[in-house]
């Protein structure tokens, strides 16, 4: 019996094409009811997909037609119904994000990769960071700080100098950017079960925005992270290029 594939493509003309010519190989079904979505581009729409259908539970397999493709496999038209057959799982659990803003209204956002806050103007953000509920640092003097899932460890948080996670590991990473006081402080590894709030000090002064996958709020008071087990992203891989895989192989080179 066929696998029922469904197709989904960015608006890049090189996504469009793939998806024209591998609809004619394989047909196209609805999103809902399909065993399989393919989702072809880079990895910004690979994130948009997996946030997109959250809610049908259905694996989602990325062919890149983008530039970087993380989170992506090699593109072919050949052999796809059995690449899909061999192919591994990823569960990939997003963080929840609820900031208030200066104005009182809560804006609540989920990111597969990280949650940032990062400095509105030309001055420094000033933050107090608290650990389930336990004041950690009273003043963290920077660019801005973000929280990132193993997934999205290799993505703005190594760009930032933080570390990279093993996919299966139960922690988050907790970074700086371009911290000034402490000057030294690069972050924190935290258990995958902690709630972490970031309170904006000065904010009038120093306002802040936060960002949960290119999703942003501007002036920014408060935000608070966790990761939200009830939502499961599942995520296909070609056998021995999953993401385990790659983060390792990330650190080698």
């Amino acid at each position: 019996m066929s696998l029922r594939i469904a197709f989904t493509a960015s608006d890049a003309p090189i996504a469009e094409a793939a998806k024209a010519a591998l609809t004619r190989v394989y047909g196209d079904h609805a999103e809902r009811g399909a065993d399989v979505i393919v989702a072809l581009g880079g990895d910004g729409f690979m994130l948009q997909t997996l946030h997109r259908t959250q809610a049908l539970a259905v694996p989602v397999y990325g062919m890149n037609r983008g530039t970087v493709g993380f989170l992506m496999n090699e593109y072919s038209e050949h052999g796809l119904e059995e690449r899909l057959a061999a192919a591994e799982e990823a569960v990939l659990n997003p963080l929840s994000m609820h900031a208030r803003t200066a104005d009182g209204a809560a804006h609540e956002a989920l990111a597969i990769n990280e949650v940032s806050l990062l400095r509105q103007g030309p001055q420094a953000a000033r933050l107090r960071i608290s650990v389930d509920g336990r004041l950690r640092m009273a003043e963290l003097v920077c660019d801005g700080a973000l929280v990132a899932t193993p997934a999205g460890s290799t993505a703005y948080n190594y760009s930032a100098h933080g570390p990279i996670l093993p996919i299966g590991a139960d922690v988050l990473a907790l970074t700086a950017m371009s911290a000034f006081r402490p000057r030294r402080w690069r972050g924190a590894l935290l258990p995958k079960t902690a709630e972490v709030t970031f309170e904006v000090l000065n904010g009038e002064k120093r306002p802040v925005m936060a960002e949960a996958d290119s999703r942003s709020v501007r002036d920014v008071v408060r935000v608070d992270i966790r990761s939200e087990p009830s939502i499961a992203h599942r995520v296909l891989f070609d056998p021995g290029h999953g993401l385990e895989e790659r983060l390792i192989r990330e650190q080698f080179v």
